[in-house]
């Protein structure tokens, strides 16, 4: 008996113990959660794991481990890998699977990684795989797994259907109604079903299953941190504050109300409410340094750079084993650098630069890479500025060179070599300059590279990417990367022109010809493709050797035509074209017309007026210079010289004009110098036929000065200076009398 009894109490006492131990056990994870939900992630990590080393066949400790890896991911996007959280949280939830193959948590784990990962495919047979071990039920009280646990199952099914900033609601709701049905009073299942409703941006429905979950839970904070957090989202300050100071009511040691309330009177202007939160945040997480970095992740997305930076220096000076911290060291100084004098990028850099030399390569973020590629694009974005200097430096030694070729004595030279050497110095310093730059700027574009490999998708950065190239002069490089980022069915044609503007930038006309003959395909009357492929044109064939680009600004010119005031600048270019084409081939007439057409195209423009009668003035010069007689030159010479006068009359500084009217003057008065003013000639015609007449006289009044025609009418003779008239006559012609003027060629029609 005594036996029994003490049997009976053994065994009682094992039951108890188990009981005390199970009670524990809950505790634990209960504290460990609680630790999660109030970011204390390193701590809840070193209670999870603990409890997994004690229990280590309970599969839910493995599951809630690796939650806790993500959530602590998603907490600080910046400082942690994706890579290293998602591998470390898979491991975790395939341990959890081990434990126990039968729970379907750990699939729901994993099934959430393959999703994040962009293996929709592996993740619904994951899920499928998870939905297997909850089996059918009609009666919920008899269900399998007990129906808290099948319930908090499905409702983390549906979570696994949200990935950031999007969910598949069709297929995550019903998981949630039915998780609802079997447990209704479960808080978690009513917090995890308002997440799924903020990704879809549902925030009324977010709200009423948070307060749902507060109801369930008046005690939690974390339904109003999670209300509280969708009026900031919605810009609704003042809303929002009330529910973080509750959450701190509920428990005044719940840190990341405090750090929300800071960030919110930050915005609002509340400096010294915000500075009093920071505190109390950082008050309760004394020592943790990555609350610290949390702390200091939320001064950065505040726009406080200078108090990040700050911090960041506080913490390496306790430790610098934190060589992380550099990565938002440098994204704070890139930012204080865009937006204020305050920054440095070459500081930005030295940060940079260290988180890449400290960090493994598993590590290094996408964000890394892209904040590194922008770092040294504006560190180095006086470049172009570097390019055009070395040019007119270059220029300028040549001329100094040729100088001192043409010095004629010593003493010149001597002169002029200070200034070569000086350049030749200048020259070296900058091309050192340039090729240094050229080297990060090389590095810069891998960095960019490997932004777009990580993320394929984001055109953003392939654009901006594209961008860069083209504003560092790379013009092959950016139209090739812009090409990546069009599709061939667009119809955006400017995505295209922009291609073949860097094509053409970069000298690689034949590319540019295609892309521009690709885009008038698509839109026969585009005018823009019109120009840059008529400009193509003199560029592929610089000689004008065929009327390639004759033709094709002549279409430009039909296609603008309609429109020609709002199309001015391609007509311009045009009649600029067209006029020295026409000019230079000879074909004077029809450049002449051009330019006077130039001329009345808009009378209100000044610019427009001058660069014709530019035109017209050239015309009328070149016009003279073929004309074969001294006298022909003259009248050519008048107008050439008419048209450079009514440019100054319009613009009395116009250089060129002044120097074109001053060369035409001088050709005029060495053109008089060959000139006899006492010598006359002409042709004598038949007024009825226009055939001429021979041996014509032509006879001076009162003298015996006289001469007659050639046979083609011609005559030329020196008369007296006082002469007065000349007595023109032939036989069976009636005689004419012709007054002698300032005239030096009288042609003369007699009638029968």
């Amino acid at each position: 008996m005594r036996r029994s009894i003490y049997t009976k109490g053994l065994i009682l006492g094992f039951l108890m113990t188990g009981l005390l131990m199970s009670n524990i056990q809950a505790q634990n994870l209960s504290s460990a959660l609680l630790l999660t939900k109030s970011e204390q992630y390193d701590k809840a990590e070193e209670m999870l794991n603990q409890l997994i080393q004690k229990e280590p066949s309970n599969a839910k400790n493995y599951f809630h481990l690796g939650e806790n890896y993500l959530l602590e991911y998603f907490a600080d996007t910046i400082s942690i890998s994706f890579q290293i959280a998602t591998d470390k949280a898979k491991e975790t939830y395939q341990k959890g699977v081990n434990a126990n193959p039968n729970d379907p948590l750990n699939y729901v784990g994993l099934a959430k990684i393959a999703l994040y990962q962009g293996d929709d495919k592996t993740a619904g047979e994951i899920r499928t795989k998870a939905k297997s071990f909850l089996l059918p039920y009609k009666n919920i009280k008899k269900i399998q797994p007990p129906a808290p646990e099948y319930a908090y199952a499905l409702a983390k099914i549906a979570e696994s259907f949200v990935r950031e900033k999007s969910a598949d609601t069709a297929s995550a709701l019903p998981l949630i109604r039915q998780a609802i049905k079997i447990d209704p009073k479960n808080p978690e299942i009513y917090l995890i079903a308002g997440d799924i409703y903020i990704a879809v941006n549902d925030g009324s429905n977010a709200i009423k299953n948070y307060n749902l979950a507060q109801y369930y839970n008046p005690k939690s904070p974390t339904a109003n941190m999670k209300i509280g957090n969708i009026y900031v989202r919605g810009k609704n300050l003042n809303v929002a504050i009330p529910y973080f100071e509750e959450a701190i009511a509920l428990d005044p040691n719940y840190a990341p109300a405090y750090r929300e309330l800071a960030q919110l009177f930050a915005l609002a202007g509340r400096h010294a409410q915000s500075k009093e939160n920071y505190q109390k945040y950082l008050d309760l997480n004394k020592g943790n340094i990555p609350a610290m970095t949390r702390y200091v992740t939320s001064l950065f997305y505040a726009g406080d750079y200078e108090e990040v930076i700050k911090n960041i220096e506080e913490i390496f000076a306790v430790d610098k084993s934190r060589s992380y911290m550099n990565r938002l060291a440098g994204y704070s100084s890139f930012e204080l650098a865009s937006k204020s004098k305050n920054g440095s990028y070459d500081q930005a850099f030295k940060y940079m630069d260290q988180l890449f030399k400290t960090l493994p390569e598993e590590r290094i973020l996408w964000k890394d890479h892209h904040y590194m590629a922008r770092i040294i694009v504006r560190k180095n974005q006086n470049y172009p500025a570097l390019l055009d200097e070395l040019s007119s430096l270059e220029n300028q030694l040549e001329n100094q060179k040729r100088s001192l070729t043409g010095a004629g004595t010593a003493a010149a030279k001597a002169k002029i070599q200070p200034a070569i050497n000086e350049l030749t110095a200048k020259i070296e310093t900058l091309k050192a300059d340039i090729e240094k730059a050229d080297k990060e700027l090389d590095r810069a574009f891998i960095e960019f590279d490997k932004v777009s490999e990580i993320r394929p998708q984001d055109k953003t950065v392939l654009s901006e990417m594209a961008a860069n190239y083209y504003n560092f002069r790379r013009y092959d490089k950016a139209a090739r990367t812009w090409a990546r980022l069009i599709d061939p069915n667009e119809e955006n044609l400017e995505s295209f022109m922009q291609v073949g503007r860097a094509f053409y930038n970069g000298r690689n006309y034949k590319s540019a010809d295609s892309l521009f003959n690709v885009i008038i395909k698509k839109s026969p009357d585009y005018l823009p493709a019109h120009l840059w492929l008529a400009r193509t044109s003199t560029r592929i064939d610089p000689d004008n050797k065929t009327e390639l680009a004759k033709n094709r600004f002549i279409s430009l010119t039909r296609i603008a035509q309609p429109d020609s005031l709002k199309n001015r600048s391609e007509m311009a270019e045009a009649f600029n074209f067209l006029g020295y084409y026409y000019m230079n081939n000879n074909e004077l007439n029809k450049a002449r017309d051009l330019y006077n057409r130039w001329l009345n195209f808009d009378p209100n423009d000044s610019d427009y007026r001058i660069r014709a009668y530019q035109g017209i003035g050239a015309i009328e010069l070149i016009a003279a210079s073929s004309q074969p007689t001294i006298e022909g030159r003259l009248g050519y010479l008048t107008r050439s010289k008419e048209a450079y006068e009514r440019i100054l009359a319009i613009d009395p500084r116009n250089t060129s004009a002044v120097n074109q009217l001053n060369y035409v003057r001088d050709y005029e008065a060495q053109v008089k110098k060959g000139i006899n003013p006492n010598e006359i000639k002409g042709i004598i015609r038949d007024a009825g036929t226009g055939q001429p007449i021979a041996f014509a006289s032509v006879r001076v009044k009162d003298t015996a000065a006289e001469i007659l025609t050639n046979t083609k009418g011609e005559f030329k003779f020196e008369i007296p200076k006082s002469s007065e008239a000349l007595i023109i006559s032939a036989p069976g012609y009636q005689s004419q009398e012709i007054p002698v003027t300032k005239s030096r060629i009288y042609n003369v029609s007699l009638a029968k």
